[in-house]
């Protein structure tokens, strides 16, 4: 299988924060939808958009909490987004589009780790969060993506896809629920969105990127293991402080958002797309089996999550749940 997963020599390190990334980079005029931009990374993702002149829209599922965590930033506003309800994802949108305005970055960043196993119509729900809801955003703003004329999708993913495929006929787990599994099929699914959603639509200017942002110890995500499980992971110490390692995956929050508004902004990815991203460049295809530990954080792509065969099957069978709700 061919494929563009080749590391570009970007001349940025996995040290790297958002600031240096978006250094020089002037983004004013430019719209961004951040989905989860006001905790954890994504808090940094939206910090750092604004920073460089772009104005950003945070959906979330409480607007007030959001907006109390971004006060002090300029060029945000908050709007309500519950990705699990698909009505709600509707009026979202709808709400964008009756604006006029054009989308020029859409940071598919929200994402459910644990939790629940079902939402309310019966899909895993971290696969309803992290991509079904994601995708069915993404389809809805198609035309203010298109006005762009020069837009970029970046679903944020994670190198736990290496760990997981897409269970083709139960992808809600009705049998055998494992939460891990779960998790990483969903990782792997947003890195097959991306590059089927580029496919489709580089032609039209909206071009689709996949990034593993890193570990970050502090995000609402990771801590949701609790602490014992963190200081396992070699991400938090005995003081309960977090351990920061960028060369092998352990990141500041604005190490961790570097990849992201990498993907979002950076002239450096003008011809290419339809890539999984790592430590602010392409990630290198690696199918070497690898064991996750304190010192090992697996995070290059694996072959399964760029293959364009399951990238459209997984399309056709996202657009098909999506019809029954």
């Amino acid at each position: 299988m061919s494929h563009k997963q080749h590391p570009i020599g970007s001349g940025f390190a996995p040290a790297s924060t958002a600031d240096d990334v978006l250094a020089g980079i002037d983004l004013t005029g430019r719209n961004v939808v951040v989905t989860g931009g006001h905790a954890g990374i994504g808090l940094e993702v939206t910090r750092a958009l604004t920073k460089a002149g772009a104005s950003v829209v945070v959906g979330a599922r409480n607007p007030d909490g959001a907006a109390e965590a971004l006060r002090g930033l300029f060029r945000v506003e908050v709007d309500k987004l519950d990705l699990i309800d698909p009505s709600s994802i509707d009026a979202f949108a709808a709400r964008w589009l009756d604006t006029g305005k054009s989308l020029h970055i859409l940071v598919n960043n929200a994402a459910a780790s644990g939790g629940p196993e079902r939402d309310a119509r019966g899909y895993e729900t971290q696969f309803a969060t992290n991509h079904l809801g994601h995708f069915q955003l993404t389809l809805a703003l198609l035309p203010a993506l298109r006005a762009a004329r020069g837009a970029r999708v970046v679903n944020v993913s994670s190198g736990a896809h290496r760990f997981g495929r897409i269970r083709w006929e139960d992808p809600n787990f009705t049998t055998d629920f494992d939460s891990l599994a779960a998790y990483a099929q969903s990782k792997t699914a947003n890195v097959l969105f991306a590059v089927e959603l580029d496919r489709r639509y580089a032609a039209d200017g909206i071009r689709g990127y996949a990034v593993h942002p890193g570990v970050v110890a502090g995000t609402k995500l990771n801590s949701a293991a609790g602490d014992e499980a963190l200081r396992r992971m070699g991400l938090i110490d005995e003081a309960g402080l977090p351990i920061i390692d960028p060369i092998i995956g352990k990141k500041t929050p604005a190490q961790g958002a570097s990849t992201i508004v990498f993907a979002s902004a950076s002239p450096l990815l003008d011809t290419v797309s339809g890539v999984y991203l790592m430590d602010n460049d392409i990630a290198p295809l690696n199918d070497e089996p690898r064991s996750l530990n304190d010192q090992s954080i697996p995070a290059d792509a694996a072959s399964h999550s760029i293959d364009p065969h399951s990238a459209k099957r997984l399309w056709d069978m996202s657009k098909r749940l999506l019809r029954r709700t």
